[in-house]
């Protein structure tokens, strides 16, 4: 498969849904597309082009909180980004995709733990790294975060 066929095969299905397509190179290509959508794409790219979940990542940008999710086509060597942007920088909120997925399951709980995005339908989002103790509603990897003050009479 080439980027160009594997684009072709995501706007066949869900062309109204693609905001931005950015073929970087011939072996990587960047959609933007509508957080709405994207289980159903998840799904295809996963279950019917048969692309593997490699990872997702999170920025906190200016204007929104953005996630990555990163698939590669082994065989061919080609990358998918799909990218989604979540607008409400206070309450991110996006659906989570470990139904088509259980891979993503400990990704989510990162970016919950440490950009505050929640997953909707994920029903586990523990902490995994912050230690215990750490303030509810302080996420560490968001512009705005400022240190979060010790109890003295704790140390």
């Amino acid at each position: 498969m080439t980027i160009d066929a594997l684009l072709e095969k995501i706007k066949d299905r869900f062309g109204a849904s693609i905001l931005k397509a950015d073929k970087h190179s011939q072996k990587r290509l960047y959609l933007d597309i509508d957080p709405k959508d994207i289980v159903d794409i998840v799904r295809f790219v996963f279950k019917d082009l048969g692309l593997r979940f490699n990872i997702a990542s999170a920025v906190d940008e200016f204007e929104c909180m953005e996630i990555l999710y990163h698939f590669s086509f082994d065989r061919t060597g080609l990358e998918l980004s799909l990218r989604v942007a979540l607008k409400d920088k206070i309450n991110p909120v996006v659906d989570t995709i470990t139904a088509v997925t259980r891979s993503a399951w400990w990704i989510e709980r990162e970016m919950h733990e440490l950009f505050g995005i929640r997953f909707n339908g994920n029903k586990d989002l523990r902490r995994l790294l912050l230690p215990d103790d750490w303030p509810d509603g302080v996420y560490p990897l968001r512009k705005n975060f400022v240190v979060p003050k010790r109890d003295s009479r704790k140390a």
